[in-house]
C-alpha cells in the first residue's frame, strides 16, 4: 500500500499496479493497470482471480478513454440556462456542496425529508461506494427509500423464496457437467470468462441447450435451441416439471429430505403439457420434450440462469421454475450440478456498523416509476433528485416521462458521475465523481468466488474525489455528523469486514494473496458445502410469501394483451460493447433497430434504411438491419444505449412500460409491443 502511495506522490515511475473490477458482470476480474506518472496507459487482466486466467473483456480494455477521454467530468458546475440544453458553469466544490446543502435543507424545512429522493442502483461499483455514508446521509435526513428494482428484482425475490439466495455452481466447475444449460443469459456478451469453460465441457462430451430468443453465439454450437417468445418462459419450465412428475424421473427421495411444496409444484405443473407449453411459449413441442429427457438423462447436470427472462410480466415465476428444476431431477450434490444465479449470498458484509444509522420508516419509491414519480406532485413533492452511480435517463422504462420529470424547473437535480452522461445534461448540479482506479476500493465477484481490496492506482482526473468522501463532507455540511462514525475508505472498510474470526481470515488473505474466499470457499458443491439459507435449510418450491405476492399466485401464467396496432416484441439485452449504459458514450455511431427478414419483408423494409419504431408511449427513429438469428416476432435494441446513438435522440427505453413483474416489482423492459415502418423523408433526421 505503502509503494503503491508513493508511486502516486512521484510524477516519474512507470508501474504495473494490482486492481480488480467491480463492473456490473459475474466474473470480477483481476487486472493489472500500467501507470505512468499517477495516469493510467494501460488495462489488462491480472493473475489473483483463477477463472479468469489473466484476460479481460475488450469493455474495460477501453477505460482509459473514459477515464481521459471526452466526456470525463472533471470539475463541479453548477447550470445556467434553460434544462437540458447542457450549459454549465464551473464553481469549486465548496461553492458545489454549499449550493447542494441549501437545496436540501430548503426542502427539508418546507416538505419534510420524503421530498428529497436519492437514485441510485450501484451495479457497477465497489462496495465502499454504495451503501455506506451515501445511505447514512438519507437515513438520517429522512429522505424517501428508493426500490432498486430495474434489474435482478424478480429473480431476487424467487431466489430468496425458493433457496434463501444460496450460493450456485461456481463456475469454474462448468467443465465437470454433463448438460449445461444456458437460460436467458449469452455470456458472450456479458461474463466471457464462462464460454472457454463451456467448451471444454463440450470437449469433455457435455450437452449444452440455449434457452434464448436469438441465436447467441453459443446457441450456434448448441446440441439445442429452445427461441420461446419472451414471456414465454413460464409455461416451457412447468411443462419440464410436469414430464419429470409424470415419468418417474424426479427425485423423490431428495424432495422429501430437502424441499417442502413438491406436491403443490407437481399440481401447478399439471396442465403444462408439451403441447399446452409450446402453444403458449412458440417452441415446438418435440423440441420442449428432447431438453426434458436430456435434462433428465445427465449428470452432473447445471442450470446457469441469467436475467434477460425476469424482464416481463412472467418473470418471477419463470425464474422460480427453472431454480425448481435441479431440486425436482435431484441435480444437486455433485460437482458441477444444480444451478447458478447469483453468488452475492456467498459474501455478507456489516452494512449497519458502515452506515451507523437505522434505515427509517419513510416512504418507499420504485425506481422503475421514476418518470411517473417526478410528474404526478405527490405528497410530498420530489423537490431534491440526487443521482449518482446510475443513469437513468439511458436505463429506465418510461423513458420520455423520465426526461419531463427531469425537465421540472421547481426539480433540483444532483447528479454526481465520472462522465456527462444524458441524466447530467438535465441537472442543475454535477459533481464529478472518481472511478475505481481512482480510490481505495473494496469489491467482490457475484459469479466468481472472490473478494478484493484495492488501493488507488491512480491519481483522480480534474477534481474527481469518491463517493463515500463527498456524501460524509455533505453529512457534515448538514449537522448529520456524529462521534464515531467510519470514516473513509479505512474507516469504512474495517466496519465492514467486522470483528471475529471471519473478519481476520478475510484480512489475511487479502494481505497475503490481495483475494479472498467466501466461508463456503472458492468452489462449494451444493448440498454438500451449502445448503438453503431458508430458516430450516431446505427448499420452498411454493414459497408462500411469494404465492401471496404474485398476483394470480406463483407460476401462473399470465399472457399480454394481443394488440394488432403492435404486433411485434421488442427486446433490449446486453451487447459486449456496454455494461448496462457505461462505456456508451464512447461508441458515436447510430445503433440499428434488428428484425428478422420475414418481419422485414413483411413491412417492405430491405435493411438499411431509416425506421419509425412506435407504440403508445414514444417512438424512436434510426437505421434497420436484417437479422435471421432473431425469433421472427421480435425486434431488438439494445439496451444501455445514449440519445446520440439513435436519430431521434430516444432508445429502446422510450418504448418499454413502467408496468411490474409479477414478483419484486421489476422492470418489464420485454413487454414493449411495437410496429415498424420506414420513415418518411420528414420523419428521418432529429
Amino acid at each position: 500500500m505503502e509503494a503503491m502511495t508513493e508511486i502516486l506522490r512521484d510524477p516519474s515511475p512507470l508501474a504495473v499496479l494490482p486492481s480488480a473490477c467491480p463492473l456490473d458482470c459475474p466474473d470480477a476480474c483481476s487486472l493489472d493497470v500500467k501507470v505512468d506518472g499517477g495516469r493510467v496507459v494501460k488495462v489488462d487482466g491480472g493473475p489473483r482471480n483463477p477463472f479468469t486466467q489473466g484476460y479481460i473483456c475488450a469493455k474495460v480494455r477501453r477505460f482509459p478513454e473514459l477515464l481521459y477521454g471526452e466526456g470525463r467530468l472533471l470539475y463541479p458546475a453548477v447550470r445556467r440556462g434553460a434544462k437540458g440544453e447542457g450549459r454549465f458553469e464551473r464553481v469549486s466544490w465548496e461553492e458545489a456542496l454549499d449550493l447542494a446543502a441549501a437545496k436540501i435543507r430548503a426542502a427539508r424545512a418546507r416538505w419534510g425529508g420524503e421530498s428529497i429522493l436519492p437514485f441510485w442502483y450501484g451495479g457497477s461499483n465497489g462496495v465502499l461506494t454504495q451503501d455506506t455514508t451515501d445511505a447514512r446521509l438519507f437515513y438520517r435526513l429522512g429522505a424517501s427509500r428508493l426500490a432498486r428494482t430495474v434489474c435482478a428484482a424478480a429473480t431476487g425475490r424467487a431466489a430468496t423464496g425458493l433457496y434463501g439466495k444460496m450460493p450456485g455452481v461456481a463456475l469454474a466447475d462448468y467443465v465437470h457437467a454433463r448438460l449445461i444449460v444456458l437460460w436467458g443469459v449469452n455470456p458472450s456478451a456479458s461474463g466471457i470468462h464462462l464460454v472457454p469453460g463451456i467448451q471444454e465441457a463440450q470437449r469433455r462430451g457435455a450437452r449444452l441447450v440455449v434457452i434464448d430468443p436469438r441465436r447467441t453465439p453459443l446457441a450456434k454450437k448448441a446440441d439445442l435451441h429452445l427461441a420461446p417468445r419472451p414471456g414465454g418462459d413460464l409455461p416451457l419450465a412447468l411443462a419440464v416439471i410436469r414430464w419429470l412428475f409424470a415419468a418417474g424421473k424426479a427425485d423423490h427421495g431428495f424432495l422429501a429430505a430437502h424441499a417442502t411444496g413438491a406436491d403443490e409444484l407437481a399440481r401447478r405443473a399439471e396442465p403444462w403439457s408439451f403441447a399446452r407449453a409450446a402453444e403458449a411459449s412458440g417452441v415446438p413441442a418435440a423440441a420442449i420434450e428432447r431438453f426434458a429427457r436430456l435434462y433428465a438423462e445427465s449428470s452432473p447436470a447445471v442450470v446457469r440462469t441469467g436475467w434477460g427472462f425476469e424482464r416481463n410480466r412472467n418473470g418471477g415465476s419463470a425464474v422460480a421454475a427453472a431454480l425448481a428444476l435441479p431440486a425436482v431431477a435431484g441435480k444437486f450434490g455433485v460437482r458441477g450440478g444444480g444451478y447458478t444465479m447469483s453468488n452475492s449470498g456467498a459474501w455478507s458484509f456489516d452494512r449497519a456498523a458502515a452506515i451507523a444509522e437505522r434505515e427509517p420508516a419513510t416512504r418507499v419509491i420504485n425506481m422503475n416509476r421514476l418518470g411517473e414519480t417526478l410528474l404526478e406532485r405527490s405528497d410530498p413533492p420530489v423537490a431534491v433528485l440526487f443521482s449518482y452511480n446510475c443513469n437513468p435517463l439511458a436505463t429506465m422504462p418510461n423513458q420520455e416521462k423520465v426526461r419531463r420529470g427531469l425537465a421540472r424547473e421547481d426539480l433540483f437535480t444532483v447528479v454526481f458521475e465520472q462522465v456527462w452522461t444524458d441524466t447530467a445534461r438535465w441537472a442543475d448540479l454535477v459533481l464529478p465523481a472518481t472511478t475505481f482506479l481512482e480510490h481505495e476500493e473494496m469489491s467482490r465477484g457475484y459469479g466468481a468466488y472472490v473478494f478484493y481490496r484495492t488501493p488507488a492506482v491512480a491519481a483522480p482526473a480534474g477534481e474527481a474525489r469518491p463517493n463515500y468522501e463527498v456524501f460524509a463532507d455533505l453529512g457534515r455540511r448538514l449537522g448529520l455528523e456524529r462521534p464515531g462514525d467510519p470514516q473513509g475508505a479505512a474507516g469504512l472498510g474495517e466496519s465492514l469486514l467486522g470483528d471475529g474470526d471471519r473478519g481476520a481470515r478475510l484480512r489475511a488473505e487479502l494481505a497475503r494473496d490481495g483475494v479472498a474466499a467466501p466461508d463456503c470457499g472458492p468452489a462449494p458443491i451444493l448440498f454438500v458445502d451449502v445448503f438453503p439459507l431458508t430458516a430450516d435449510r431446505k427448499v420452498h418450491l411454493v414459497p408462500e410469501d411469494l404465492d401471496r405476492e404474485a398476483p394470480r399466485g406463483l407460476y401462473a401464467y399470465r399472457e399480454l394483451p394481443a394488440d394488432e396496432r403492435y404486433p411485434l416484441t421488442l427486446i433490449s439485452p446486453a451487447t459486449a460493447r456496454t455494461i448496462s449504459s457505461t462505456f456508451g458514450h464512447l461508441y458515436k455511431g447510430v445503433v440499428p433497430l434488428e428484425i428478422h427478414p420475414d418481419d422485414a419483408a413483411r413491412r417492405g423494409l430491405a435493411g438499411g434504411e431509416v425506421v419509425r419504431v412506435w407504440n403508445d408511449l414514444g417512438e424512436v427513429r434510426t437505421t434497420c438491419r436484417l437479422n435471421p438469428d432473431l425469433r421472427p416476432g421480435t425486434a431488438l435494441l439494445p439496451k444501455g444505449l445514449w440519445s446520440h446513438q439513435t436519430l431521434s435522440g430516444t432508445t429502446a427505453n422510450a418504448l418499454a412500460p413502467d408496468t411490474y413483474t409479477d414478483l419484486g416489482e421489476g422492470a418489464c423492459f420485454n413487454d414493449a409491443r411495437v410496429e415498424v415502418a420506414v420513415a418518411r423523408s420528414r420523419d428521418g433526421m432529429p
